[in-house]
């Protein structure tokens, strides 16, 4: 009898930890989506919140006042829009976005959920080198920073001060997250 039990309990453990692994290195996230991770850091922001929309140009992703799905199938548009490189696509499964709604020179910030966490160095590589590698219109953003929070990178670009102030409110919203990035842009 003890024998089924001992063969029982170690069945159930490596039933466990066989449910515990995935994509991400064994690790579960808590954050279900992009739009729910821009959606907790905007929340928290202590700076002077500005005029922001999110999302794509799709009217069902479109939010004129805060964080919004970005569609990953516009992968032209990804790249335009949040500087995300067209042919890293195929690393990440979901996006989201939040901008300044006056000027994307000002503020423009994606967060792109990872298919892989392994991929996470080469993509934020792939992002910096994309994002510095611009022709500027318009104004120029002061500061690219790119942040790597559980199985998501978060990249943003804008005015010294907004950019500074939603870093404090992504690392204050999210303890785990660490900036990977920040240059200058200008």
């Amino acid at each position: 009898m003890k024998r089924i039990f001992a063969v029982l309990m170690a069945a159930m453990l490596m039933l466990s930890l066989v449910a515990c692994t995935g994509s991400n290195g064994g690790t579960e996230s808590t954050i279900a989506t992009p739009v729910e991770l821009l959606n907790t850091v905007w929340a928290a922001y202590a700076g002077e919140k500005f005029p922001v929309a999110g999302g794509d140009m799709t009217e069902a992703n479109m939010n004129m006042e805060g964080p919004g799905v970005y569609g990953i199938e516009d992968t032209e548009g990804l790249d335009a829009t949040l500087g995300f490189p067209a042919a890293s696509v195929a690393k990440i499964d979901s996006a989201a976005s939040l901008m300044h709604m006056m000027n994307a020179n000002t503020f423009t910030c994606g967060a792109y959920h990872l298919v892989n966490a392994d991929d996470k160095d080469a993509l934020v590589s792939e992002i910096k080198d994309n994002i510095k590698n611009r022709q500027w219109m318009c104004g120029f953003p002061d500061k690219l920073i790119i942040v790597s929070v559980e199985d998501y990178v978060v990249s943003y670009f804008g005015n010294g001060e907004i950019v500074d102030n939603f870093t404090n409110a992504l690392t204050t919203s999210y303890t785990q997250a660490t900036v990977v990035c920040e240059e200058p842009l200008v």
